[in-house]
């Protein structure tokens, strides 16, 4: 019995379903983002609640207005925080890591707010560090003056204050976190529901001390001395917290000591100083032998001047912008950017020779292999057929150069409208991850014969493509690319991060010639005579090679199923793989003939719809994000670029894993280098934290660093140590060339 023909079927498939792969190059879902941070914010056209919980603290909005809301008055309102267990936010000056808690009003006309009327925080001893801030329960008070002629609005009989409060809640990772919370005031009724706690409050701010303190510079430490202490703290030892930040070692104990009613201190400076101010406020506390702490305000002039401050540690463009960005909600659209550009000259056609490097070793990237089987088939098809050959070729270079900048193009577009997306930005939308899974299921069957496009198609369509395989190495060309977005070639990340800075009229061609970088192994092979006749005569061995070229299409389908399953959750990977099933039945189903093929169908496509209707939705949406906090043990954090400021100004180096379930290389460079034990024993010899930052979903934050760092897509490895310009790593990782950066620290 001899196997069917292969040409029939090969080219058959490439004409049906080459097309399917253009229409995935160009589409894309774009969704919103999964926040890092926790946030609550009223819906449009709702009043915001009093009171919120997120997992680390209760914040509510509550006010003293004991005679109600009357001109010329002062009434009280303030952010009461409960920490749960062990978790704190911070004073003013949030000392070596660590944010203030911010508030931002909106208020009825006649109404004006104060500054937080901070409570005496408490140090919190983090290793060698320190920081200021509140544990348990906290209420921070602001005053608010109602003004002489204030009246209500329209005749109100209430008032509404408004307010937006940031905080960093920490523990051993810190959380940023959000709320808007609102509050409704009777004029002419009482609000003293919290009158204990505003005055505990006003208790526990530090009382102003009416004389002044002098400082001064000795060496490397900051001398202090206050006369006009109250009597009652002579011979007590004091604890100094400065509300200027980074002025002193923030976990140093003072030298101190009395000298008649002068309280003197030495303290060492912080030897990252950047700031010179002539005034010191700073804050004395004493603890009483209840534990009870009470504190005075007290400025300090300094007598002299200051020496020569250091160069303030430095945070990574990336890393500030992508702060930003998450400062502002991360969900808002990003600010307006400059128009493009033209590059210099000799910088764009470096950037072309780049990309051109860049395409050629995406030929070695895992996620282009199961395309080597239209290749080599199509080579040894063609026999020794020269003329053939280089037809084919010209074909399948014109398919995949025009697909590069068709992507490219629909790239472009998109980003000029305000979306943040980068290479490989289709893959992020778990419809495309689907329709992908169901197209290579599809050439995988065909590939490993249980059924021929031929068998379907009318004599003239599927004739068709025997007379025109020009047409079918052009849709190769096509479909190659398709399998070829998920990856990421040396050299070819700062290739595209630049060309999507660029006006389309620079930027278009380093896309063209990336592509041209991919053909050009197939276009010069099929031009040179040697190639043609190394290659075996047409024969029995193409349809067992053929059917073996399966086995990657399936092995491509798992992953994709993977990739779903990180983006979806368990569901939407049951449900793609009962879509599967029922759509591998609908194709068995039509190989049959007389009328078991129309019952079977029928029975399949009803199965198909069914899973379809029922868990359909399972592959449009996503599963809830993860946790972004590490838990104890792990040694990899989830990337924020809160928790990268934090460390940061803890003094410990940072390595960042810009990555993505889609991506195969950074699943190789994952598993192949990042997790051997001596790249993670370099790792903790210098104490660099880790942070794995996560695009397989949508992530304005993780856009906003990647396009900071020249990128547009991943793998990117960042090595950034304070006070260093950051590091950026290659995309294809090597154990060695990670040890020595390390080691560089």
């Amino acid at each position: 019995m001899h196997a069917a023909p292969l040409r029939p079927s090969l080219s058959a498939w490439r004409s049906r379903w080459a097309a399917i792969a253009t229409f995935l190059i160009a589409s894309s879902q774009c969704v919103a983002p999964a926040s890092a941070q926790f946030s609550f914010a009223s819906a449009a056209g709702k009043t915001a609640p009093a009171r919120i919980a997120t997992p680390h603290v209760e914040a509510e909005l509550v006010a003293h207005a004991p005679q109600g809301v009357e001109p010329g008055a002062t009434l009280w309102a303030g952010l009461r925080i409960a920490h749960q267990p062990e978790w704190h936010t911070y004073w003013k000056n949030a000392g070596d890591s660590g944010l203030p808690t911010t508030l931002s009003w909106t208020l009825p006309a006649g109404l004006s707010a104060g500054a937080i009327d901070w409570p005496v925080p408490r140090k919190i001893p983090i290793g060698t560090l320190a920081n200021y801030g509140y544990e348990g329960t906290v209420l921070l008070p602001v005053p608010f003056t109602v003004a002489a002629d204030f009246q209500p609005p329209a005749g109100a009989a209430t008032v509404t204050l408004q307010l937006h409060a940031e905080w960093l809640v920490c523990r051993k990772e810190c959380i940023p976190e959000q709320a808007d919370l609102a509050l409704v005031l009777p004029v002419r009724g009482s609000t003293a529901g919290f009158g204990a706690e505003f005055e505990a409050a006003r208790a526990a701010r530090p009382a102003d001390v009416p004389g002044r303190a002098q400082a001064t510079v000795d060496g490397d430490r900051l001398a202090v001395s206050a006369a006009a202490l109250p009597a009652a703290l002579r011979g007590r030892p004091l604890e100094l917290l400065p509300e200027t930040p980074n002025i002193v070692v923030t976990a140093a104990t003072p030298e101190q000591g009395w000298q008649g009613d002068a309280w003197t201190a030495r303290v060492p400076l912080d030897p990252h100083r950047s700031d010179a101010p002539a005034t010191l406020p700073m804050v004395l506390v004493a603890t009483g032998a209840d534990g009870a702490r009470t504190g005075w305000r007290i400025e300090a002039d300094l007598q002299g001047a200051w020496p020569a401050t250091a160069a303030p540690a430095a945070v990574s463009p990336a890393l500030e912008a992508a702060l930003q960005a998450n400062a502002a909600g991360a969900t808002a659209a990003a600010p307006t950017a400059l128009p493009p550009q033209l590059a210099p000259l000799g910088t764009w056609l470096a950037a072309l020779a780049a990309a051109l490097l860049g395409g050629l070793l995406l030929n070695l990237m895992p996620c282009v292999f199961p395309v080597l089987a239209v290749k080599v088939i199509g080579f040894a098809r063609h026999g020794a057929d020269r003329r053939a050959h280089r037809a084919a070729g010209l074909a399948y270079t014109a398919g995949v150069v025009l697909s590069f900048v068709l992507l490219g193009a629909v790239v472009l577009g998109l980003r000029a409208a305000g979306a943040q997306l980068g290479w490989g930005f289709q893959l992020q939308s778990p419809a495309v991850v689907a329709a992908m899974a169901a197209l290579f299921t599809l050439l995988g069957l065909n590939l490993a014969g249980v059924f021929e496009f031929g068998m379907w198609a009318p004599r003239g369509l599927a004739g068709t493509a025997l007379r025109h395989p020009v047409a079918d190495a052009f849709l190769s060309g096509v479909l190659a690319v398709a399998i070829a977005s998920p990856c990421t070639a040396p050299f070819m990340g700062a290739s595209l991060g630049l060309a999507l800075g660029l006006p389309v009229a620079q930027a278009l061609p380093l896309f063209a010639v990336l592509g041209l970088g991919m053909a050009l192994p197939y276009l010069a092979a099929s031009w040179l005579p040697a190639v043609a006749r190394l290659l075996p005569r047409p024969g029995a061995w193409m349809d067992v090679f053929r059917r073996a070229m399966a086995f990657p299409m399936f092995a491509t389908v798992a992953w994709l199923t993977w990739v779903l399953g990180q983006q979806s959750g368990i569901d939407g990977a049951g449900t793609l793989l009962a879509l599967l099933v029922a759509l591998a039945a609908v194709v068995w189903s039509l190989t049959l003939r007389g009328r078991t093929r129309v019952g079977a169908a029928l029975l399949s496509v009803a199965a198909l719809v069914g899973v379809v209707g029922a868990w359909g939705h399972n592959l449009v949406r996503y599963a809830p994000a993860a946790a972004a906090v590490a838990q104890a043990g792990e040694r990899w954090e989830s990337w924020s670029p809160a928790r990268v400021a934090a460390l940061q100004a803890e003094g410990r180096p940072v390595f960042v894993d810009f990555t993505a379930a889609w991506c195969v290389t950074c699943q190789v460079n994952k598993r192949g280098t990042l997790a051997r034990d001596d790249v993670l024993a370099a790792f903790d010899g210098k104490r660099v934290a880790l942070l794995r930052a996560d695009w397989t979903r949508q992530d304005p934050a993780v856009s906003t660093a990647l396009r900071a760092l020249g990128r547009s897509g991943v793998p990117v490895y960042l090595l950034q140590a304070p006070g260093r310009p950051p590091v950026v790593l290659t995309e294809l990782l090597g154990a060695d060339e990670v040890k020595a950066a390390v080691a560089a620290l």
